[in-house]
């Protein structure tokens, strides 16, 4: 071969004898050919890929750039270079010939290079050319051509020039033309470093970028350096590119779901098949009846069990949907192997480079070019690395990211096809944790899913690679690694164990803690919060001890991990020693083999943690593949056939909600004409809704049809409200029409509340429609459907939540016979009998089925069900109209005169923001207040947004910028500063540690040197061996302690911050209440104390492991090579720089994905909640498109962060890979003073620097982002506290004796900047006396009460109790001696005694004397645990009739001499109401009783009424007296409807 090639130059091919030489240089002909070759040969393989572009259909062409006209006048002037090349040939051809000297042929590569290189520069051209048709100007391939082209020349160019500097003066015009085309080339390869710039850069400058850019991630520096500048936006973000985007992604993986699941599902019924074949079978084999009894309960309990693994009960579509995703994303998986597997055999080329360095220092005879050679080639590995890794990571997570979006689209797509048995087994709360739980595992275990072969490879090559350094005794280390898995297993199992218990006590704590938020007035009116404070403290102190326990785990594993390589280290190094007496360590050896081990740290910690993250992901994506391929809905049975004669017919239609059960609709024949108005009646229960949901297609269908004329609107009996303005919910999608929207409205009765609302029409409604009331609701709800101008309306008893009056209002407007909708068709289901004899025809509906239909006079005369029903109704419909409120025009009455009405701010945030009493106001009989400061709010310019009200309650702070450093103080102080520093020096101890043994093993090494060819000493080898022992265990020792410190300082810090924040959120006024939304306040209890538990120590130890560790491999680095520290300070500033500009803006990237992940998983809840209702409109692409569009918003902020992420590493790689190159060029020139041990160890170091350095940035940015969570804990222990609890003067014992409360020109406001809510009252209350207070919504009668309670505090004037001031106690003093029997009753979890008697103050008997008293004894008695029931959260297991009894007892129990009830009876039936009455006038006689009403008649009998009127007493005197002077109180008496005052006796 070589003699060959030999003749083609003309000289010799190879000759070693030039590199054994100080000047080394590569033969002339050896960089003809293979030098020219290399780039040759890899720019022909790739060319035809370049070539496709023009091939395939024609995309638009680009226009010529600067940058393209640059690329090809240089690559035309490579071709002239080549064709003049081309030309000295053949005139040197010519020349010879004329000669005519046959021995003088000139060599063949001559005539060969020149025309090679002519074809490659025109082939250049013509890619270019073709790149203008891509988005992407510019090709990797090309690049790397250019790359390897520059780097093969550089060693001619270096000949040339040695040559011209000895004198030797070669071929002059090839020279010429070598050194034009070399620079050529640089330039080429210059310029191809730049990017395009066009439109698309702006929108994402990715898709343009160069080559170079996108392996750099150079592209993004200008979002890097915006972020640094200012918090980043969302708008700051590119676009996605096309293959992220949701809709693009789910396509392709729907087309492969819908073959696997078919698949699957063909599977499943083979198995279905099988079993009822097996069961058949044990049948046939005759076996006696018990036999087979215990065979079938043997499968039984087989099949439990497994059940019981899955998490999933029924049998279901399996094994379908990893098979998808796979098929969906090859390409991405292929293109991440292929980078991790150049990777992982890159990662051992640098321990064997390394190995030749030492071997080089040791060997004083060697050039030294080999050592520049060696470090340069370190450099090159690394590089390369780095960026295969970056790319590799890249690859993952763009995978992650795509895999958790097809997973979160076509789970909500799936929600709105879904079946009814499928929803019904899957709540909103888990099908929303399937969205976002378990499609998050998914996205975790995508990232590191390469690690299953990737980690066996490492093992496998790094045991080959120990096995040449140190022989079988790598086996004695490989036994301590393999022994380490099971004690880590059974650590984790017994981790994991803890961490579940752990996470039941935080379920228990956060609902206690939401059920003390949601009922906070509660306790402050009983003061029962210290009970609550400890309820809350206990179950905190069982989950800190856990979390002790769980942190001690972890720090044992943490030791056991840092033992790992130091343990495997000793054992292979003494074992190596101890076998063979000729055994000694030398250099190469020792720190060859302890970069090994350190490469197989990685992959021995990423095993077990991805096994337990595949265990984990095996279940959700079993309870992915249940949803995903459950039944879908199965609307068939309703037709829309144009030709049929009616509006509706019903054919046989019977219809079930689940196959097995009874059909709720049954056999309903029947015809509804076009314009007709038919009303739907029946008992509860008797099938009405069900009617309307068969209609509508979603129940399961048995037999017969429904065909419907023409498109639904659907008016649901709850009324679902989407968060958004009050238009898009009435609009729904639809154009906007003004007349028609301003008709719908009125006819809705809506305008009124229009001006109520700050916002007008635009006005943002909370979700589920926090701020609007019920009635409210339902008539957005209605104008929903009206305005939507379907031809057929399907109304499900859309009257009942409204009042009456307004009932009467809808019904002549909307529904009758002149409403609006007088010419559609309209089926009304409805529970009032007013309206029915204005409809054109009555079905009565029993049990599922039609018994008759007809007009109302027809059936009235039939004396049937319908008869019945009229008789049972009628009734209770005229109690209702004599209920009628006192408040004429009041729709939902709720006397709840918080001054929101007065707010600046944000007046709907605040007006309508307590949950307990969701303000119900109309405008009728508003005082005026709101208006009031609506028109001051106007006024005021810088308000004017907030007056707009759009948005409902003020936004949370966001902290931006840099985190302070009195944060760390603080948490530090929490922890204690004893512990602190004795943290501190722990880490620190194990890192000197940690580099003397470093420097030990270096010393250790010498000793090849000193005994080279005499016996090595026992104790010489055991002491070597012994010490380095002793210091690995001091490491793992000190790492221990550490941990352990860290564990018991974090765990006390966390103990404290919880007890201040508690403490202090119970003892806040209640104001702050009303203006925080609890979610918020939960929020701090949820989130940010989990990150003080468990994140904030896990970062805070890491960071100082992090910091000491690169601190001490420097320290090693300049031990060995002391001017490696001229070279830290610029690497460090480089370091620093980048790590300031990617923390700011990674952390603002993690706070944009939160922002923007909520609203996907709102949107959800949402839709789920709203189904019927959307599939009634049709609207499911709309709701689609919404959710891509949501879930593509979070994509850009999540991108981004990825991207961000990998720009930090490439660049702290390239930090650490310099790092590694002057280590290691600083040992080969000083490799005279240093010896081979201290080269290893410093270059071994600084191999293990990148991973640290990276870590490093990592936990830096994590521990700032957390720390934010003891800001956000101390922002609410600031907080300013109510009055205290108990002061110095306190009141005597039996103090009220009598109950005279006595108002001296009492004023109040809410707060500091509003008006006052009370004017000025004066009055007294004798003692024994039963006062009544009315007063038209917003007139400050609850104001009252929240006054006595101390709730608001006095702003003028006082309040006496028995002559005592009681703003001179403390607010316990004050609130235990007074009793209330609020407006919503609120129960918490717990017992039903505990309900009674939270601090255990009362004995049984006088509990059930009062549960006697209150009329729940007979009831309580006959429940199985009597006082110990449990109660549900917010009583939900006891009726609101039975709650209300409930708080009466308590006040029964309590007894004092005041007693207030607030409108206690609005929730109750007329016969509960007449109990309590009655209670309280023979139980409370001899005490003073306020009572704030509603129904008039609940005060008729008081001794006095007051009647309040915008915070002043207008009237105060006995009913008969107000009745007779006809003031207020006769208007509000007529009002109601009560003839006088005696007419309501009960």
């Amino acid at each position: 071969m070589s003699r060959v090639l030999d003749e083609y130059c003309g000289s010799v091919f190879w000759n070693s004898s030039l590199l054994e030489r100080p000047d080394p240089d590569l033969p002339v002909c050896f960089e003809q050919t293979v030098l020219v070759w290399i780039p040759l040969i890899f720019f022909w393989l790739c060319a035809p890929w370049q070539l496709l572009q023009l091939c395939k259909s024609r995309t638009a062409k680009s226009p010529i750039t600067k940058l393209y006209i640059a690329k090809q006048c240089l690559t035309l002037l490579l071709f002239f270079t080549s064709v003049a090349g081309i030309g000295v040939t053949v005139a040197e051809h010519v020349d010879d010939a004329s000669k005519s000297s046959p021995d003088q042929t000139m060599p063949v590569v001559l005539y060969v290079n020149p025309p090679l290189f002519a074809v490659t520069w025109l082939m250049v051209l013509l890619i270019h050319h073709c790149r203008r048709y891509c988005v992407r100007k510019d090709s990797g391939a090309v690049f790397t051509f250019w790359v390897l082209s520059v780097v093969c020349g550089i060693f001619p160019f270096q000949t040339l020039i040695r040559k011209f500097l000895q004198g030797d003066t070669p071929d002059i015009p090839r020279a010429c033309l070598f050194f034009i085309s070399f620079s050529l080339q640089v330039l080429v390869l210059i310029v191809s470093a730049f990017s395009e710039k066009n439109e698309l850069t702006k929108k994402n400058p990715e898709l343009t970028a160069s080559f170079l850019s996108r392996i750099t991630f150079n592209w993004y520096n200008s979002t890097v350096i915006k972020g640094y500048k200012r918090p980043l936006e969302m708008e700051d973000l590119y676009e996605l590119n096309k293959e992220d985007r949701t809709k693009n992604i789910c396509e392709a993986f729907e087309k492969h779901m819908k073959k696997e699941v078919k698949v699957a599902r063909k599977n499943l019924q083979k198995r279905k098949d099988k079993r009822i074949h097996k069961e058949s079978a044990i049948e046939m084999n005759g076996l006696s009846k018990g036999q087979s009894q215990d065979i079938l309960v043997m499968e039984e309990r087989k099949k439990k069990k497994k059940e019981s693994t899955d998490g999933t009960a029924k049998d279901f579509p399996r094994s379908w949907l990893i098979k998808t995703l796979l098929k969906t994303f090859p390409r991405t998986l292929l293109e991440s192997a292929f980078f991790k597997l150049v990777h992982d055999l890159l990662v051992f080329v640098s321990p064997q480079i390394l190995k030749l360095l030492v071997s080089f220092t040791g060997n004083s005879s060697e050039y030294q070019w080999k050592g520049f050679f060696y470090a340069v080639l370190l450099l090159v590995a690394a590089i390369i690395q780095s960026l295969c890794l970056q790319q590799y990571f890249q690859g993952c997570f763009v995978l992650g990211m795509r895999v958790r979006t097809v997973l979160m689209a076509s789970v909500y797509k799936k929600a709105l096809t879904v079946s009814n048995s499928v929803r019904k087994e899957s709540t909103v709360g888990e099908t929303v944790n399937l969205m976002s739980a378990d499609a998050q595992r998914f996205m975790d275990l995508t990232n590191f899913i390469h690690l299953l072969w990737s980690s066996p490879l490492q093992i496998a090559i790094s045991v080959v690679f120990l096995w040449e350094e140190l022989g079988p005794s790598v086996l004695a280390g490989l036994a301590v690694m393999i022994l380490l898995i099971p004690i880590n297993a059974v650590l984790a199992t017994k981790s994991k164990t803890l961490q579940m218990k752990n996470m039941k006590n935080k379920d228990k704590r956060m609902k206690i803690m939401n059920e003390i938020l949601n009922g906070i007035k509660i306790l402050k009116f009983y003061a029962w919060e210290p009970s609550f404070e400890n309820q809350v403290e206990e179950i905190r102190e069982k989950e800190l001890k856990d979390l002790l326990h769980f942190t001690y785990l972890q720090s044992v594993s943490l030791f056991i991990f840092t033992c790992a390589p130091f343990l495997v280290s000793v054992a292979s190094f003494a074992v190596y020693v101890v076998i063979d007496p000729t055994n000694i360590l030398t250099a190469e050896k020792a720190f060859t083999s302890i970069s090994l081990f350190n490469i197989l740290r990685f992959p021995l910690a990423m095993l077990p943690m991805l096994i337990s993250n595949m265990v984990q992901t095996s279940v959700s994506c079993g309870r992915l593949e249940k949803y995903l391929g459950g039944d879908d809905l199965d609307s068939s049975a309703i037709r829309n056939d144009p030709g049929v004669d009616a509006a509706v017919r019903f054919s046989n239609a019977t219809f079930t909600w689940e196959k097995e059960t009874d059909p709720a609709v049954k056999n309903v024949n029947m015809d509804i004409k076009d314009g007709h108005l038919v009303a739907v009646v029946g008992g509860v229960g008797s099938g009405k809704s069900s009617l309307v949901s068969a209609m509508l297609g979603e129940m399961d269908h048995i037999n017969g049809y429904i065909n419907i004329k023409g498109s639904v609107a659907y008016v649901p009996q709850q009324a679902w409200i989407q968060n958004a303005s009050l238009r898009d919910n009435i609009l729904f999608g639809a154009e906007y029409d003004e007349v028609r929207y301003k008709n719908v409205l009125e006819a809705c009765a809506l305008l009124p509340d229009l001006e109520i609302l700050p916002g007008g029409d635009r006005s943002e409604i909370g979700e589920k429609g926090i701020n609007l009331s019920g009635g409210q609701k339902q008539r957005v709800s209605l104008a929903r459907a009206v305005y939507n101008n379907a031809d057929v309306y399907i109304l499900d008893d859309p009257l009942s939540a409204v009042d009456a009056h307004v009932g009467k209002h809808i019904f002549e407007k909307v529904v009758g016979p002149n409403g609006l909708l007088k010419n559609k068709t309209r089926i009304l289901v409805t529970h009032g009998v007013s309206f029915l004899r204005f409809t054109d025809e009555v079905v009565v509906l029993v049990d599922g089925s039609v018994t008759e239909m007809g007009s109302y006079k027809t059936l009235q005369a039939n004396n049937g069900a319908f008869a019945e029903f009229l008789r049972t109704y009628a009734k209770h419909d005229q109690k209702m109209e004599e209920e009628a409120s006192v408040f004429t025009g009041a729709d939902e009455i709720d006397d709840d005169d918080e001054p929101a009405a007065e707010v600046p701010e944000d007046i709907v945030s605040m007006t309508l923001k307590r949950e307990n009493s969701l303000h119900r106001r109309k405008l009728s009989s508003m005082n005026g207040t709101l208006r009031r400061s609506l028109k001051e709010v106007a006024k005021d310019k810088d308000l004017q947004q907030a007056a707009k009200g759009q948005h409902l309650i003020e936004k949370e702070t966001i902290e931006t910028g840099k985190v302070k450093f009195s944060l760390y103080m603080k948490y530090l102080r929490a922890i204690g500063w004893g512990f602190s520093f004795w943290i501190f020096v722990s880490y620190l101890l194990q890192n000197a540690a940690f580099v003397g043994q470093n420097i030990w093993l270096s010393d250790w090494t010498r000793d090849a040197d000193i005994y080279k060819n005499q016996t090595y000493p026992a104790s010489q080898r055991d002491m070597r061996v012994g010490i380095f022992g002793v210091l690995g265990v001091a490491q793992a020792i000190f790492v221990f302690s550490g941990a352990f410190l860290v564990a018991r300082g974090a765990v006390g810090a966390s103990r404290l911050l919880h007890a201040q924040l508690l403490r202090n959120i119970l003892r806040v006024p209640m104001q702050f209440f009303d203006t925080t939304p609890s979610g918020r306040i939960v929020n701090r209890f949820a989130k940010d104390i989990f990150t003080v538990d468990e994140t904030i120590p896990m970062s805070f130890r890491s960071w100082i492991a992090c910091v000491l560790g690169v601190i001490g491999t420097l320290f090693v680095i300049c031990l060995a090579t002391p001017i490696f520290a001229a070279v830290i300070v610029p690497l460090a500033i480089f370091y620093y720089f980048v790590q300031r500009f990617y923390v700011t803006t990674s952390r603002q990237l993690r706070r944009l994905d939160s922002v923007t992940r909520s609203p996907i998983y709102s949107h959800f809840g949402e839709t789920v909640s709203g189904l019927s209702v959307i599939r009634a409109y049709g609207h499911q692409q709309r709701f689609l498109q919404h959710n891509e569009d949501t879930i593509d918003i979070n994509q850009k902020s999540v991108y981004s962060w990825i991207v961000s992420n990998r720009w930090l590493a490439i660049r702290l790689e390239f930090v650490g890979n310099l790092t590694v190159f002057f280590a290691a060029l600083f040992a080969v020139l000083a490799r005279d003073t240093v010896d081979s041990g201290t080269v290893g160890l410093s270059v071994s170091a600084a191999l293990n620097i990148t991973q640290t350095l990276n870590w490093l940035v990592r936990m830096t940015s994590e521990l700032e982002t957390n720390i934010v969570a003891v800001e956000r804990v101390d922002e609410y222990v600031q907080v300013e506290n109510e009055a205290p609890w108990v002061s110095e003067h306190r009141p005597p014992q039996n103090w009220p004796d009598k109950g005279v409360v006595q108002f001296s020109d009492y004023k109040v406001r809410y707060r500091s900047d509003l008006d006052l809510v009370l004017q000025g009252i004066s009055c007294t209350i004798d003692s024994m006396e039963k006062v009544g207070i009315v007063g038209r919504t917003g007139a400050g009668k609850s104001s009252l009460t929240n006054c006595i309670f101390r709730i608001i505090e006095s702003a003028d004037g006082k309040i006496t109790i028995d002559g005592l001031d009681i703003s001179t106690i403390g607010l316990h003093d004050l609130r235990q001696k007074l009793t209330i029997i609020p407006q919503d009753p609120v129960l918490f979890s717990g017992t039903l005694r505990m309900n009674l008697d939270p601090f255990n103050r009362y004995t049984d008997e006088q509990i059930w004397k009062a549960l006697e008293l209150a009329h729940l004894k007979p009831y309580v008695s006959g429940l199985q645990e009597k006082l110990h029931y449990p109660v549900n959260e917010g009583g939900e297991n006891l009726s609101v009739g039975q709650r209300q009894l409930v708080c009466l007892a308590r006040a029964l129990l309590r007894k004092t001499k005041i007693l207030i009830l607030d409108e206690a009876t609005a929730a109750v039936d007329l016969e509960t109401d007449n109990l309590i009455q009655k209670t309280i006038r023979s139980e409370f006689s001899d005490c003073t009783v306020l009572t704030i009403a509603h129904r008039l008649n609940t005060i008729m009998d008081s001794s006095r009424v007051m009647v309040l009127d915008a915070g002043n007493i207008v009237e105060f005197d006995s009913p008969e007296e107000l009745f007779q002077r006809q003031g207020h109180f006769y208007s509000m008496v007529k009002d109601a409807g009560i003839e006088s005052p005696n007419s309501t006796s009960f």
